[in-house]
């Protein structure tokens, strides 16, 4: 009997296999890190061949602790970090170049280029995107133009590209396919007719012959051709953020979701059309469950949230465990007057300043680690503010009718209560965290158990969420606003760092 749903989730720093029961309760995991490559300032990198090494490992690790096999599981979905880029040989599977992560910054003279007189706006009203070093279709065009050879071959339609959903499911089964949420992530994805743009595609000198097809998040794809889970259907795909969403069960015009990760991103459902911010956002498309119209989202991207925590332990060495700063940050009363702007990729949502970089701003005598701990905590907050206030921009300007009154919460971050109240304050809404805080890789598997009938419809997705802990707002309007206007004064010193 197949009892469970599986979800690989490719992340950003890891790749975890989670396993799911129908009440989406968490059975088995497993989880190998991987290396962060840093060849130059602003180039991030990941060994594409040693993420499907893990991402193997995993899946048969999370097997054998959990005491299960093959035929215990329905069926298997796939999430991914997003953006990041690989391309491979279509005849032996090998990598041309390491993989290019979302973070890379090695592309922003070519988007500019790309933008022409136009500027960053240029394929905003197809794409749903500004361009920018954040998406895949710029660093394949690195790839094509800089590595020996590779635009020749890519031009004899000897290679493959893919964000990495496509790389893991190669590997998996065999098959060149990609679903709308990750193709809508490339800038090459025309969002309404949800296939490749020919002229985009075009004008960036993309071969389309190199390109995935496109299919739905929520269908049977293929079976896994071989290893301990052979003859298992892939049945889902859905880029992290976007699974999250779905796993938060954000599935009504007007839902949305706050993930704490490597970064920040905010989803707003906004329905079966497309909404084209004028505030900073991104149109992206959010799920599209097998012929069903697809369901759109507006998106805020924040580069840096809980990789700061990370810079502060590694690069600082203030810290030497993540969870160590709570407990720092608790020990003052507030931020001393220091305000943190992690502006390492420049500034994503809703700024776009890729010529930003990180500051510390406010420091006086006065100021001890623990305040620094505590600023690195409320940056994530404020960036996260600047993002909804964007999303009630949009909203009201377009008429949208849709209001946040809540916020769910999710990812590694909202097990600090510290930083969910001061997330709930700078807000002024609640902040929701689900019992099952896994849910990237729940929705994956949501999709994915629809798709061969394990769950028989979306209502099983509602009423399987439940909250956890509620966090409500306590700072007064004058505090809010006065912290609010500091970090703005902040992230200005930001601006123009780079030519």
């Amino acid at each position: 009997m197949r009892r469970y749903v599986a979800a690989i989730d490719q992340g950003t720093t890891s790749s975890r296999c989670i396993v799911f029961d129908r009440q989406g309760r968490v059975v088995g995991v497993a989880q190998r890190e991987h290396e962060q490559i840093f060849p130059q300032p602003g180039w991030v990198e990941h060994d594409a061949e040693t993420i499907w090494r893990d991402t193997a490992f995993v899946l048969g690790e999370v097997l054998e602790r959990s005491g299960l096999g093959a035929d215990d599981i329905a069926a298997v979905g796939v999430t991914n970090q997003r953006e990041t880029t690989v391309v491979w040989d279509r005849a032996t599977g090998r990598p041309v170049y390491n993989a290019i992560v979302w973070q890379d910054t090695r592309t922003d003279r070519l988007c500019a280029e790309l933008g022409g007189g136009a500027g960053p706006a240029r394929y905003q009203d197809r794409t749903g995107l500004p361009l920018s070093t954040y998406f895949a279709g710029p660093k394949l065009r690195w790839i094509l133009d800089n590595v020996p050879g590779v635009r020749e071959r890519a031009e004899a339609g000897e290679l493959c590209f893919g964000t990495v959903d496509s790389w893991v499911l190669w590997n998996l089964t065999g098959e060149h396919i990609t679903d709308v949420t990750n193709a809508s992530r490339t800038m090459l994805l025309d969002l309404r007719s949800l296939q490749w743009d020919s002229e985009i595609c075009a004008e960036f000198g993309v071969p389309e012959s190199m390109l995935p097809q496109v299919r739905s998040s929520s269908e049977v794809y293929a079976p896994i051709a071989s290893g301990p889970l052979a003859g298992v259907p892939v049945a889902g795909i859905l880029g992290d953020q976007q699974a999250a969403t779905f796993g938060q069960a954000c599935l009504s015009p007007g839902e949305a979701k706050n993930t704490y990760g490597t970064g920040n991103f905010m989803l707003l459902n906004t329905g079966t059309t497309p909404v084209f911010s004028k505030h900073g956002l991104l149109t992206t498309v959010c799920y599209r469950l097998g012929d069903a119209d697809a369901v759109y989202a507006l998106e805020g991207s924040i580069a840096v949230t809980g990789s700061l925590v990370q810079w502060f332990r590694d690069n600082l060495g203030i810290i030497s465990a993540a969870d160590e700063i709570e407990p720092l940050a608790r020990s003052v009363d507030d931020n001393g007057g220091a305000y943190i702007v992690p502006a390492f990729s420049g500034l994503f949502a809703p700024r776009w300043r890729p010529d930003a970089r990180g500051v510390i701003a406010g420091l006086t005598r006065f100021v001890t680690k623990a305040h620094l701990a505590r600023a690195v905590l409320e940056s994530t907050a404020f960036q996260t503010r600047e993002v909804v206030d964007a999303m009630r921009a949009d909203a009201e300007s377009q008429r949208l009718g849709l209001e946040l009154t809540t916020l769910k919460v999710d990812g590694g971050m909202v097990g600090n209560d510290l930083l969910m109240q001061f997330q709930s304050d700078i807000l002024d809404v609640p902040v929701v965290r689900p019992v099952v805080n896994e849910t990237t890789a729940l929705g994956a598997a949501y999709a994915a158990g629809l798709a061969v009938g394990y769950w028989s419809g979306t209502d099983d997705i509602r009423d399987n969420w439940a909250a956890d802990k509620t966090w409500h707002p306590t700072m007064s309007a004058a505090d809010r606003d006065e912290r609010f206007a500091a970090w703005n004064k902040a992230v200005e010193r930001t601006y123009g760092w780079v030519d």
